[in-house]
């Protein structure tokens, strides 16, 4: 009997923490650039009751007994599918259309990712520093850091479908921001298994040896070149109603976990009874 406790309550563990991914889901809905996450699970060890062997007639019995031991979750992945456009009014929002990821840098020195397109500015020494509302830099395709001058109004900043960035001339022709006799911009970067990227928080992510190394999309022909939209920003692809329908079944899962521990609750105590 203490085998069905232990494997109803393994159950009950598994949908929990299903119905903690989906209520972060659900609580990043309006979050920039959140990719939702599933749970899945498999199953435990199982026990064997009784191995392959013959009956009394000598004839096989190829099927063996055996009863499983409950179920846990195994991963959770994040579904990097491509979330709605909002239109904002910030010359310094971005939205990336495509697969790639936004490359910043923290203090520390590491590199990070991200798709969240909400920018600002930083005065620094010669300009202002296009950075994240954290503080970090946002980095050129060539990882340097991305500084506007400051000789120019920052808000005409202007950014073209390739990630280029410039400002706009006295014949309202875009003119190139440079760097070192280089156009400026946006290091765009792809993963071959983004599901297997560290979420650091803060809607940034860092490169795992399951995520692989960041790829530049700049120059790699074997890359679909992703789009950046100025004045727009990835909204999160949480699908609400989906979310909801998830939690009523994690729910019921929960609950029939429950269920099936009361009940081995009650033929436990029947037996204690029995004189």
């Amino acid at each position: 009997m203490m085998r069905s406790l232990w494997t109803a309550a393994s159950g009950m563990r598994a949908q929990q923490i299903n119905v903690d991914t989906i209520s972060n889901n659900v609580a990043n809905v309006n979050t920039v650039g959140y990719k939702t996450q599933e749970a899945s699970f498999k199953s435990l060890l199982y026990q064997n009751l009784q191995s392959k062997s013959t009956n009394n007639a000598g004839e096989a019995k190829p099927v063996a007994a055996e009863v499983g031991l409950g179920s846990r979750v195994s991963a959770i992945t994040g579904m990097f599918t491509q979330g709605e456009l909002l239109t904002k009014t910030d010359p310094f929002s971005h939205a990336i259309e495509g697969d790639g990821f936004f490359q910043i840098r923290k203090p520390d020195g590491e590199l990070q990712y991200t798709r969240d397109g909400s920018f600002i500015i930083s005065p620094v020494q010669g300009g202002n520093l296009l950075c994240t509302a954290d503080g970090y830099p946002v980095l050129d395709d060539n990882g340097r850091e991305i500084i506007l001058p400051a000789n120019v109004n920052s808000s005409k900043l202007a950014v073209d479908k390739n990630g280029m960035l410039g400002f706009p001339d006295a014949t309202g022709n875009i003119k190139p921001l440079m760097n070192n006799g280089s156009e400026v911009r946006f290091g765009l970067y792809q993963f071959n298994n983004p599901a297997g990227l560290a979420k650091e928080g803060g809607n940034n992510y860092s490169v795992t040896q399951a995520s692989g190394e960041a790829i530049a999309e700049r120059g790699n022909a074997n890359l679909t070149q992703s789009k950046v939209h100025q004045y727009y920003l990835e909204g999160s692809n949480v699908d609400v109603a989906n979310e909801m329908v998830n939690l009523i079944v994690a729910q019921r899962a929960y609950e029939m976990n429950s269920k099936a521990i009361q009940a081995s609750d009650d033929m436990m105590k029947q037996a204690n009874n029995l004189r």
